[in-house]
């Protein structure tokens, strides 16, 4: 049996090399990545070749980060008898290029190693059975400088689990799902 440790390392190794499928090679090292523009031979600089179409930022936009889900879940709030609403809450712990970063409500996404945070929007889905959908989103407000002070797109890829229960609910309960995912942070030149 893993210990939590050695299970979080796994999570973020097996997360890691679906986002270097996906997206190239990310990598982020402090010093460069906050204070100059990646080069044209960047290795972040890739084609994105598995993003849904429906999903993917915009032209020309760098991978500056991607982060596995190592502990998270989508909190749904009963607001009507016959069901929970799609609408949820995140809270997830997410290890990744760039280190630890905590999302929760807002959404919001703040790095535990700089204290940057942005904020964003839902821009497109896209829909994978059984499990809630792929995200674009758009980066609407940050704060701080740092890791995330760049990014102006999010995804949220290859994810698994955080559906809201199925059937009647009692109003005001509140139903936290586990979920997995990946999230590649994207800066875009051109904004």
């Amino acid at each position: 049996m893993l210990n939590p440790r050695t299970r979080v390392r796994a999570l973020a190794v097996t997360g890691m090399a679906a986002v270097t499928v996906a997206v190239g090679t990310v990598t982020y090292q402090a010093s460069a990545a906050e204070t100059t523009a990646p080069a044209s031979s960047d290795v972040r600089a890739v084609a994105v070749p598995i993003i849904p179409e429906a999903i993917r930022p915009p032209a020309g936009s760098i991978p500056i980060g991607a982060y596995v889900v190592a502990s998270g879940t989508q909190t749904y709030t009963c607001v009507d008898a016959a069901g929970f609403p799609a609408a949820s809450t995140p809270e997830a712990q997410l290890i990744g290029t760039g280190g630890a970063i905590h999302h929760f409500a807002g959404p919001s996404w703040q790095s535990r190693r700089d204290k940057s945070l942005v904020t964003a929007t839902k821009t497109a889905s896209s829909k994978r059975a059984g499990t809630i959908d792929e995200l674009l989103l758009t980066v609407n407000s940050r704060s701080g400088h740092g890791i995330l002070e760049k990014a102006n797109f999010i995804n949220r890829l290859f994810t698994s689990g955080g559906t809201a229960p199925a059937g009647p609910c009692e109003v005001g309960a509140k139903v936290s799902v586990p979920y997995k995912a990946v999230y590649v942070f994207w800066d875009d030149p051109k904004i």
